[in-house]
């Protein structure tokens, strides 16, 4: 057992400065260990060691720095290190144990923006278009991170979402209420993100137990029902009565903006599918694009049959070199998602256009004409613009009856497309046989 030397006072110890092991007595066996500086002038790295038996080994055991470390903090930690090596711990596998512990404790201490940056980057992939890529982190960025943002996911409660829910807002018109109840609809989505990141963080060990942001048997508990608070808004539409006149004056512009809205009008899809539109998914010969199905909404390829007058249209389009896209910007790349709606804005400024609208309303004014001015039934109608209709057996059937019967469809709204309003004064529109 090594000798217990005179205990040092403080004053004492702070003047040790020479190279080497100093003993420095309270506690046998606690030394102050004296480094060489790394450079000239710098500070003396200065640092506890308890030199101390174990079995048949003695383990030098490091205690901290000092002046962090105290010599009374010191001399308590040795004192309770020489009653444990007595009683036969091991103490280098007990520190070793430990500090595992602590780095692993370290690993899982992340914070909720931490995990929503690692979530999204995992899933950068998963995003068709710059715009959805840029929703996750604006949603977050504007009303979940500055009241969970740096809280650890561990300790996120169902009361801190609410919080996020519950938050003050305005709208554009400066109104003023609580986001769940002034934006339903943008709240619902970034609860829907924020459990997707607290399901991420929970996957990963970084937190345990129920998802404080599920909706069924916690959240409906505390808040009113989406479906009774949200408001349905629709897109401004074209009245179909107008669409013929609309045609006109948007065939008159040559610009691939307008032969990109005019091929979206006739085909009725939405309007990233038509942007990122490539030649590859157009048969001539069969008369139908085939939109995979990273380019739709629902994730399902959609068949659309193609009307003479849409062959036509593709048919006078330059194919630019070096791209595939149909409908390229000038750098070859795909329009952006506000070119239609600046091109329909100048429309309007200019007086070619004399109801608010949108492109995406022109999917309402066919719905719209196909239901008043047509008998096909409604399913097939949904299908026509390319809104998932059910099960599997539905799928199926799309897939081969519907096709030619839409086919039939789209042709009569490009036939009707053809005609301006004032050319159809004193037409009665007769409505098709009811179509099976």
């Amino acid at each position: 057992m090594p000798k217990i030397a005179p205990p040092l006072t403080d004053l004492q110890v702070r003047r040790i400065v020479h190279v080497g092991w100093h003993a420095v007595g309270g506690v046998a066996g606690l030394l102050l260990q004296v480094r060489k500086p790394a450079k000239e002038g710098a500070q003396i790295p200065r640092s506890w060691i308890l030199r101390v038996k174990v079995g048949d080994e003695r383990q030098p055991i490091g205690l901290g720095p000092y002046p962090q470390v105290s010599l009374a903090e010191a001399r308590e930690q040795a004192k309770k290190l020489v009653i444990q090596a007595k009683q036969g711990v091991n103490l280098k596998a007990k520190k070793r144990f430990e500090r595992s512990a602590l780095l692993s404790a370290a690993s899982k201490n992340k914070t909720f923006r931490e995990c929503a940056i690692a979530y999204m980057e995992a899933h950068a992939s998963d995003y068709t278009n710059d715009k959805h890529r840029k929703q996750w982190p604006a949603t977050l960025e504007a009303y979940a991170y500055p009241v969970i943002g740096n809280m650890l996911v561990s300790d996120i409660a169902m009361r801190d979402i609410k919080n996020v829910l519950e938050q003050e807002t305005t709208t554009a018109d400066e109104q003023s209420g609580k986001l769940w109840l002034l934006k339903t609809e943008t709240a619902k989505r970034l609860l829907g993100r924020i459990k997707t990141v607290l399901d991420f963080a929970t996957v990963n060990e970084y937190r345990t137990g129920n998802n404080p942001a599920q909706w069924t048997g916690y959240l409906d508990t505390q808040l009113p029902s989406p479906k009774k608070l949200q408001k349905v808004e629709h897109h401004p539409a074209v009245p179909y009565a107008l669409a013929g006149d609309f045609m006109v004056k948007l065939r008159q512009n040559e610009s691939i903006s307008a032969k990109a809205l005019e091929f979206l009008i006739l085909t009725a899809v939405r309007s990233g599918s038509v942007r990122l539109a490539e030649w590859s998914e157009i048969d001539f010969e069969k008369k139908m694009w085939v939109i995979p199905a990273e380019h739709t909404k629902a994730r399902q390829e959609h068949r659309v049959p193609l009307q003479p007058q849409a062959i036509r249209l593709l048919q006078s389009l330059p194919k630019m070199v070096g791209t595939q896209i149909v409908f390229a910007s000038p750098t070859g790349k795909a329009l952006s998602d506000m070119a239609l709606s600046q091109l329909m804005r100048g429309m309007r400024e200019r007086g070619e256009l004399t109801v608010k609208a949108v492109p995406h309303g022109f999917r309402s004014t066919f719905r719209d004409w196909a239901a008043e001015q047509t008998a096909y039934p409604d399913e097939m109608r949904k299908i026509a613009s390319g809104h998932t209709v059910g099960d599997a057996v539905k799928e199926a059937y799309q897939r081969t009856d519907l096709l030619e019967k839409r086919r039939q469809l789209m042709n009569e709204w490009a036939s009707y497309l053809d005609f301006a309003n004032q050319n159809r004064k004193g037409n009665v529109t007769n409505l098709r046989k009811k179509q099976s």
